[in-house]
């Protein structure tokens, strides 16, 4: 039972790793999306007119564009990585194979919904959760999609790479066959989603009329806007509470207004403050955009960084400081909290629920203080100009609430990772330091890889070498032919075996390159 516990908690670890890669790739490009993004908006020109020149406007337009690129495909880069973290045979192949099953996925459920007359038209069709992906109108079902995708891919590239045919078909077998029995795979697995997805959506459009009630309303509506991220199915939440009944109905000067961001738009950009619906409206409509927004991309998620920074080991700070940085300045800049929340979300899914709990209960008070700041999106510039620009907007108690939440989700998220001991950036299991070996001061990744091959017990008694952050996972035949005094002659920061005939050599940041080095070694 420990041995099925311990290879379980395994395989939870190395999902999760995997996604770090395109979660690295997230956080600066994000960055720079957010920031192109909010000078080019029509509102920042007005205040700030030097924006409006045309070279400097194409510049940001031209860069938003470029940027938006790699958000646009998340999906598709999760399934790459989570295929490439996961597999253990042909990982080339599994990351081609998870694009094939991606795109399988999205045509299979393409024909669903055409096949079924639920194919909506495109001016409603965030409401139901479709949408275009690749040029595909099917359901978006977003990052779920890519970690389907790239979990199959793998699991069929461990089972399959050494299939062998008949000799009529021998060309398919091998390596071969695993692009091709991921598309076969991801056919009924296309087939079955949207049925799941259409009583998931019917769900929330069940209990959509809770998202109204007064000051509770909005919690619950941010408690499910955060858990429903892995899922994708958030942005059917935002816009049935933005476009439908499901966000309420508003009379203003005689006309009806549906939807919290029909009524928004009138009220912030044709009344103004001065507007009697000021008041009466906006610390209600705002507490379901950007203004609630604002608490987790300003405060929430700066806090939850630095929890993670302080709970990181001392010698590993260096290392984690620039992820967790650029990971809050996303959010902070861009309102893309999704590098941050996916770096613990697999990790430890109990705190993530914790978190979403969290989120919608640090909103309640935001309707009780009267704030009243827009608009969409939740970031820095946004806060300047909707909240400090305008009149009558009470930033001065957001930034008190902001303060207030940053504070309990600092310290609940510090308390959590030490309790559990949870693996966020820089609390690898051990100590990393950089100068434990001259070997490793040097870079000298051949005489590293020498050295700890013959530890190991020699070429013929590697099985498999693989590595994630900072360890070298090598299965071996015989783990009594180890020898651990001459492996830590490498500089690795320490050894143990998690399983029998499985071993872990830590090398902290450099393990990549040793990786690279023990492979040329194993291939002479």
């Amino acid at each position: 039972m420990s041995t099925k516990k311990s290879s379980w908690k395994d395989s939870i670890q190395t999902f999760g790793r995997s996604l770090l890669l395109p979660i690295a790739l997230l956080a600066p490009i994000g960055m720079v999306m957010g920031i192109c993004s909010a000078m080019g908006q029509s509102y920042m020109i007005e205040r700030f007119p030097f924006l409006g020149n045309e070279i400097l406007k194409l510049v940001l337009s031209s860069l938003q564009t470029i940027t938006s690129i790699v958000f646009n495909n998340i999906p598709l880069l999760f399934a790459m990585g989570v295929a490439q973290g996961m597999a253990k045979n042909e990982k080339g192949i599994a990351v081609f194979s998870s694009a094939v099953g991606y795109l399988t996925l999205n045509v299979v459920m393409s024909v669903y919904l055409k096949a079924t007359g639920t194919m909506a038209d495109a001016a409603v069709a965030a409401q139901v959760g479709q949408g275009t992906v690749l040029g595909i109108q099917t359901l978006k079902i977003e990052a779920l999609g890519g970690l389907i995708s790239g979990l199959v891919a793998a699991k069929v590239a461990d089972r399959f790479y050494r299939l062998e045919l008949p000799l009529a078909f021998a060309f398919f077998g091998g390596k071969k066959s695993i692009p091709i029995i991921t598309f076969v795979c991801m056919i009924p697995i296309g087939l079955v989603i949207p049925v799941i997805w259409n009583v998931l959506t019917s769900f929330l459009i069940s209990i959509s009329f809770i998202f109204t009630a007064p000051y509770v309303g909005n919690a619950v509506y941010y408690t499910l806007n955060r858990a429903l991220i892995p899922f994708g199915l958030h942005h059917v939440l935002a816009s049935l509470v933005r476009f439908t009944e499901a966000g309420g109905t508003y009379m203003i000067n005689g006309t009806e207004y549906v939807g919290i961001l029909n009524a928004t738009n009138e009220i912030l950009f044709n009344l103004g403050p001065i507007s009697e619906y000021w008041k009466q409206l906006m610390p209600t409509l705002t507490s379901y955009l950007g203004g609630a927004q604002m608490l987790t991309t300003l405060f929430r998620v700066p806090a939850i960084g630095l929890a993670m920074y302080h709970t990181s080991f001392l010698k590993n700070r260096k290392i984690a400081k620039g992820v967790i940085l650029t990971c809050c300045l996303t959010a902070f800049l861009g309102n893309i909290t999704e590098p941050l929340e996916f770096s613990f979300l697999f990790i430890s899914p109990p705190l993530f629920i914790l978190y979403c709990v969290m989120c919608g209960i640090g909103a309640i008070p935001y309707q009780m203080l009267n704030i009243c700041i827009g608009y969409i999106r939740g970031t820095i510039f946004d806060f300047g100009i909707f909240g400090l620009l305008y009149e009558d907007t009470q930033w001065i108690s957001l930034v008190i609430l902001g303060i207030i939440n940053f504070v309990v989700f600092y310290f609940v998220f510090k308390w959590f990772i030490v309790k559990f001991n949870l693996e966020t950036p820089g609390r690898e299991a051990f100590e990393i330091e950089e100068s434990a070996s001259v070997l490793l001061k040097e870079k000298n990744w051949p005489a590293i890889a020498a050295i700890v091959i013959e530890g190991l017990g020699g070429k013929e008694n590697i099985v498999n070498v693989e590595n994630c952050i900072s360890r070298l996972r090598v299965d071996l035949k015989d783990p009594n032919k180890v020898d651990q005094i001459k492996i830590k002659d490498s500089g690795c920061a320490g050894i143990f075996f998690p399983s029998t005939n499985h071993i872990h050599v830590v090398f902290g940041p450099h393990v990549e390159f040793v990786r690279h080095a023990v492979d040329d070694s194993l291939k002479k």
